[in-house]
């Protein structure tokens, strides 16, 4: 009996939103038959539901459709309150469409991992612990979404809740070339510096952040435009009418980004080297 209740205490602890109360016992179910070291503590239908008892039971890790019962895409709603409320949840959204839109929203607003429906609900489980160990769960494919929504965006301030600039002029012009997929040699042949240099403005700007890795630093300034940011997808319009660009060939990320080049969604930890 105390093994059971060590084992249930040591277990990720999850919260499922979804359009419907069979896809939450559907995926809660399969957590159950095949691991012990997830369990499911809540699952609700309804974004104003999902959000206070998010707010209640303080899970580990939140999966949130971003199809509700109130609405298409109101999972984005979800993922913006409870990045706005600081909470210690991590979120994965579950997607239906890998629109490149709808990707880099999910990442915008706060997912730390996104997965889709005609995914193994196996894979899932490692999303969950791979999300829980504080990494990122994105493919090379999203990876360069991220990239290149980072460096369509507007130049970024990162300043505290007094307004004081977080970040040097200097350290901002890194943060910029790391966005653009620059290695830490282009950077220093870009702004005339060192390597040492540059992996030592890296590892302040890690610090200042609390960050660890070049994929966490692009979903940290993504996440932080809340003056351009704009307002979650409309629930109005089509999913299948949402993307606006061509998808891109399956590529490799950028070595130095720690992306692995597999067609199946693999958990990323850049480098701070």
């Amino acid at each position: 009996m105390q093994d059971l209740q060590q084992s249930r205490s040591s277990a990720v602890t999850v919260f499922i939103a979804e359009a419907n109360s069979l896809n939450c016992q559907l995926v809660a179910s399969a957590f159950r038959s095949r691991s012990a070291r997830v369990s499911v503590i809540g699952s609700a239908v309804a974004s104003a539901v999902t959000l206070a008892l998010l707010r209640e039971q303080h899970p580990d890790i939140a999966i949130i459709s971003a199809q509700l019962q109130d609405g298409t895409l109101e999972g984005y709603r979800v993922l913006r309150e409870l990045r706005s409320a600081q909470s210690s949840t991590r979120a994965i959204m579950l997607l239906d469409s890998r629109a490149r839109e709808l990707v880099v929203d999910a990442f915008r607003y706060g997912a730390r991992g996104v997965f889709f429906r005609d995914e193994p609900l196996e894979t899932l489980g490692k999303c969950v612990h791979a999300v829980h160990q504080g990494q990122v769960w994105a493919n090379s494919v999203q990876l360069v979404y991220l990239l290149d929504a980072f460096g369509q965006a507007k130049p970024l301030r990162l300043r505290d809740a007094r307004g004081v600039d977080l970040l040097s002029k200097r350290q901002e012009d890194v943060v910029r070339l790391v966005s653009e997929g620059m290695t830490n040699r282009e950077i220093s042949l870009q702004l005339g510096l060192s390597e040492h240099t540059v992996r030592n403005y890296l590892f302040r700007v890690f610090d200042k952040l609390g960050i660890s890795t070049r994929v966490e630093l692009v979903l940290y300034c993504l996440q932080q435009r809340t003056g351009d940011e704009p307002a979650p997808p409309d629930a109005a319009t089509p999913e299948s009418s949402v993307p606006r660009h061509p998808s891109p060939p399956q590529i490799s990320a950028p070595a130095h980004l720690g992306a692995a080049a597999h067609r199946t969604r693999v958990a990323v930890t850049g480098s701070k080297r």
